[in-house]
């Protein structure tokens, strides 16, 4: 059973960069697509990004595009979201979660079956 677990939350000011990282036990993670997605209360869950299994291709939430960046290091089975230009809009929980074994970079989300805990990003103007 893979577990996966959120670091790199916090508060940041509108304009600021921010990076998460979501490390994965109990999987050969090498083998799995990888993904963000983010929630604020009320609210249904967001895609926000993910990365084939092989780290080579990478697709984005359309709020996103530009100002994000995901990246997987199999070495350190880990996986990156780098937050730059941040918007208040961008307030949320994030989610690390594991996507389809030996995938590609997809945005639908009954495609992933392993979720975090979470990790919270507040944003200021």
């Amino acid at each position: 059973q893979v577990q996966l677990a959120e670091s790199g939350g916090g508060s940041v000011q509108a304009g600021d960069s921010l990076r998460l990282s979501c490390v994965a036990s109990g999987s050969t993670f090498s083998s799995y697509a990888m993904g963000w997605f983010r929630q604020v209360p009320g609210k249904s869950r967001e895609f926000v990004a993910s990365v084939s299994y092989n780290g080579k291709d990478a697709y984005y939430g359309s709020s996103v595009l530009g100002r994000f960046s995901i990246s997987k290091d199999n070495t350190k089975n880990t996986v990156y979201l780098q937050l730059n230009n941040v918007k208040p809009e961008d307030a949320a929980i994030y989610y690390c979660a594991q996507g389809p074994r030996l995938g590609g970079a997809t945005g639908r989300y009954n495609e992933f079956d392993a979720w975090g805990q979470g990790t919270q990003v507040t944003v200021s103007s």
